[in-house]
């Protein structure tokens, strides 16, 4: 009987210590319960977006806090659209490597082969290549000299993304509207396209962040001239379509996407930590921590966006704000303790 008593107790005394620990685990990896109080904190300041969570293509958190319009307080939708800004800039680097996998555009040819008309003697020296990764030195002002040798350093900026959109255009013969729309209509992300000013269905207003205090800005930085730099208007939920087929191999070809996420060059971005990271072609790459990841940040109008994508793990996070922080380093704070959450959650396993 005492020996009997004993495996019991032995026994029992395991299934508590199991199921102690399984909950504590449970409740260290509950993501979504540290993201909920997370957005609900404004004592840095206000969350005001939409967040998707998703795992091998399959939502794990989504929600919608705020408004959409705060001067008639209309609560956001997890469908409203918002201005992503530079995770545009994504989307064209994808339709030039299209355009490369025809056979149409040489990435190392000098971007005077696929604008003729331009003027500036260092049109015949910079590639196609070098606007991509943002080494090609050239100015916000075209009529001003290069500021660094091409291929040598690193400047972010709409320019290029810019000229890159008319090089989209001169190889489709195409508008870029209508070759971004079609790609958008094919992958079936039925809620993005590029913006018109007379037809933007449910996009969102834009706003400024003065200590949570919110005015709304008009849009004056998209026009039709710079929609390949940060021109697409999109939802969470299309953007997890995206990435799930865009690093999945349902877009490019492996030897496209090889190239798109391979880098030369090195930048910093605080969303992606105080070191430099790698930049690809519209996407930069971390692979200088223990889970490795590649995303895009956009700021602009009133919007800000954060598209990240863990590639080991199958897990993207995508955030979209419609307001703008006055205080820039505050901008983001959202966005980098929500991947923080994400990163320690049990989606890392």
């Amino acid at each position: 009987m005492n020996h009997y008593f004993k495996i019991t107790y032995y026994i029992t005394f395991l299934f508590l210590l199991t199921s102690c620990h399984s909950f504590s685990q449970k409740k260290e990896d509950d993501y979504t319960a540290k993201i909920d109080s997370l957005i609900k904190t404004t004592n840095v300041r206000q969350f005001n977006g939409t967040i998707l969570i998703a795992q091998n293509g399959k939502s794990k958190y989504s929600k919608a806090y705020g408004y959409s319009n705060f001067e008639n307080k209309l609560t956001l939708k997890i469908d409203d659209q918002f201005e992503i800004m530079s995770n545009s800039k994504q989307v064209t680097a994808v339709l030039i490597l299209k355009e490369v996998e025809k056979g149409k555009i040489d990435l190392q040819s000098p971007i005077k082969k696929y604008l003729p008309n331009l003027t500036q003697t260092w049109a015949d020296t910079v590639t196609v290549h070098q606007l991509l990764n943002f080494t090609a030195g050239i100015p916000e002002d075209l009529d001003k000299t290069l500021l660094f040798k091409p291929g040598t350093d690193f400047k972010y900026g709409n320019t290029a993304f810019t000229l890159l959109g008319k090089i989209v255009e001169f190889s489709t013969k195409r508008a870029y509207s209508e070759v971004a729309n079609e790609l958008f209509k094919e992958l079936k992300m039925k809620n993005t396209f590029c913006f018109e000013k007379d037809n933007n269905q449910n996009l969102v207003s834009g706003y400024l962040n003065s200590n949570n205090t919110f005015k709304v800005l008009e849009n004056k930085l998209i026009n039709s001239e710079n929609l390949s730099a940060d021109g697409i208007i999109s939802t969470v939920n299309d953007l997890t379509i995206w990435d799930n087929n865009l690093h999945k191999g349902k877009i490019l070809k492996p030897e496209s996407y090889k190239l798109m996420t391979r880098y030369s060059i090195t930048a910093q971005h605080d969303v992606f930590g105080k070191e430099k990271v790698g930049y690809g072609y519209g996407i930069r790459i971390i692979d200088n921590e223990p889970i490795k990841y590649l995303g895009h940040t956009g700021m602009g109008n009133g919007f800000l966006s954060t598209n990240l994508y863990f590639t080991g793990k199958d897990v993207t996070i995508v955030v979209l704000e419609n307001q703008m922080n006055e205080k820039m380093e505050l901008g983001y704070y959202f966005e980098i303790e929500i991947k923080k959450i994400v990163m320690n959650s049990e989606l890392m396993q």
